[in-house]
């Protein structure tokens, strides 16, 4: 079928039918009328027309670091739920957190293989951000902050420096603090920052030896816990930078017979599924994972729509789930 088929079956314009299905406005008359004849009769505009009439591939491509983490997956799907009502499609790239991979992701996504590209970045390798600059269409950076881009961040730095005085409000002094790498901005090193931050303004300093850099796991979390504890069999707090990471010293914990949320306070970040089903219950934060995939991706289809406008940098806010209260 054509569209002037539709239109005449719809009692509409063809022009009426073309914003249809380009998400143009018409009445919503005439929109509930070409919706029943496209129903009805099961057409399907044509997507390789659609692109060379527009220029557009309607195709967001979307990067991940991995599929097996919550906080992905409630970004994810804030973008999806954006780009659906905007009549896109989400081509969804998993580089494994290797930056290689993401570059290689960047250069099939280029020369207009889609319309745009939303990247929950993690480590922003120099070549990535030089990559980022080349690439011929938009790009929009989520989780992280990058002078410059286009992006939708959340506030690391005073998320641990809020459950850190938490920790202290209880009367803790032999606090420990299990991290990632620095080289990611957000949760390494800004995280990081809020927890030794937080001490100085105590008049507290960090003990030496007091803070281990692990990996984004259960198990990472368990053995530096075990590095902690050689060291501090008095710990009586441990801020950890991931809930996972915080449900391995949990587990590594209680094995040497300590009471969680009384002999030790333990914290975690990102309010994960996880968080809520150990026992005790995890304080953690609470980050607005899907609201940041709606923005980035209200962002992405702006750059689309508008070409290039100025620099839009948003950062989230985050709410402080306290389970010992």
């Amino acid at each position: 079928m054509t569209i002037s088929e539709i239109a005449k079956l719809a009692g509409v314009s063809s022009a009426a039918v073309s914003r249809y299905f380009n998400n143009g406005y018409i009445s919503e008359e005439k929109r509930e009328a070409i919706r029943k004849v496209v129903e009805d009769t099961g057409y399907r505009p044509s997507l390789q027309a659609q692109t060379l009439r527009t220029k557009r591939t309607k195709m967001i491509g979307v990067i991940v670091p991995k599929i097996d983490s919550s906080s992905v997956g409630r970004v994810v799907a804030g973008i999806t739920s954006v780009l659906e009502k905007n009549g896109y499609r989400l081509l969804l790239a998993v580089s494994e957190q290797n930056s290689q991979k993401e570059l290689e992701y960047f250069t099939v996504f280029d020369d207009k293989q889609v319309d745009g590209v939303i990247l929950l970045a993690t480590v922003l390798s120099v070549a990535l951000k030089k990559k980022i600059k080349q690439l011929s269409v938009p790009v929009v950076l989520t989780g992280q902050h990058l002078s410059g881009c286009n992006c939708v961040y959340h506030d690391d730095y005073h998320a641990v420096y809020d459950v850190t005085e938490l920790v202290l409000s209880k009367g803790r002094r032999n606090i420990c603090y299990i991290g990632v790498t620095n080289h990611d901005r957000a949760v390494g090193a800004e995280r990081l920052r809020g927890f030794q931050d937080a001490l100085a303004a105590a008049g507290m300093p960090v003990l030496e030896g007091s803070t281990e850099t692990g990996g984004f796991t259960v198990a990472s979390g368990y053995e530096k816990m075990k590095e902690l504890y050689k060291k501090y069999p008095d710990v009586d707090a441990v801020i950890c930078a991931t809930d996972k990471i915080a449900v391995g010293a949990m587990q590594y914990l209680k094995q040497q017979g300590k009471k969680i949320g009384e002999d030790v306070l333990l914290t975690g970040q990102g309010d994960s599924v996880l968080a809520a089903n150990v026992s005790p219950a995890l304080t953690t934060i609470h980050y607005y994972y899907e609201e940041s995939g709606r923005k980035s991706a209200q962002m992405i289809l702006e750059l689309i729509a508008k070409g290039t406008i100025a620099v839009r940098e948003i950062k989230l806010g985050y709410e402080l789930v306290d389970t010992y209260q």
